[in-house]
């Protein structure tokens, strides 16, 4: 089963359903929870995650959310050495450095976001949900 590594921006996508954007997210998760894909999200995701769904819904709206949402996601954790990793690296957004060094040092070979402009430099496969999408049907 192929594992991606999921960036926040697109887990916002299915839970807050953004559009146009939540077609394909909604999509992604549902190949997850039908264990076609193995899903990946950082535990610094989930802190993001229920700040912004807190002012949204309310917190325990928000943790409702988050109950559910984590059975279809393996949590990966963000290390000593993956915070010296984003610290480190050339990285404009420190999100985006922690989130792609959690997905290399569990080598996690895919990473789907909405910003890929800020993985230009890297060495793994960052496309968007849409694009693994397409490629994997």
């Amino acid at each position: 089963m192929e594992q991606v590594f999921v960036d926040t921006d697109i887990i916002l996508d299915v839970l807050s359903k953004r559009e146009p954007f939540y077609i394909h997210a909604a999509s992604l998760f549902s190949a997850a929870d039908r264990n076609e894909i193995s899903v990946c999200v950082s535990s610094l995701a989930f802190a993001n995650l229920n700040y912004i769904l807190s002012k949204q819904f309310s917190i325990g709206q928000a943790r409702k959310v988050l109950l559910k949402f984590k059975t279809l996601v393996t949590v990966l954790s963000v290390t000593d050495k993956v915070i010296e990793l984003a610290l480190s690296s050339g990285f404009k957004d420190f999100e985006d450095a922690i989130q792609y060094f959690t997905a290399i040092e569990n080598n996690v070979g895919t990473l789907l976001t909405r910003n890929l402009k800020d993985y230009k430099a890297a060495e793994i496969s960052v496309m968007t949900a849409e694009q693994f999408l397409k490629a994997n049907r």
